[in-house]
């Protein structure tokens, strides 16, 4: 069984706006994406089959982004829990 990796290229990422429609592209999320981290949270669990995501270009983003980062990560994270509890397998891995 071969595995689905969602990659987020996030090099040069300049507005949060910007960094929204990036993972709507990646993740192939529906046009009713509300670009917040509430709908990124609701859409990857409901939308995402991915087995894995690579995340790169992180440290070209400007330092207003770090919580925003810190945010994403940690969602990756409870749904990599979660899935582990639900006997899924999924990762995340972040590519300076």
């Amino acid at each position: 069984m071969s595995q689905k990796v969602i990659t987020l290229h996030l090099t040069d990422c300049k507005y949060l706006g910007e960094l929204h429609q990036r993972i709507k592209k990646a993740f192939d999320f529906p046009d009713f994406y509300g670009e917040n981290w509430s709908a990124f949270w609701d859409l990857l669990w409901s939308e995402c089959d991915a087995d894995k995501v690579v995340i790169l270009g992180e440290h070209t983003m400007p330092q207003e982004f770090d919580w925003h980062l810190e945010k994403m990560h940690e969602i990756l994270q409870r749904h990599k829990d979660n899935c582990a509890k639900d006997g899924e397998h999924f990762e995340f891995e972040i590519i300076s």
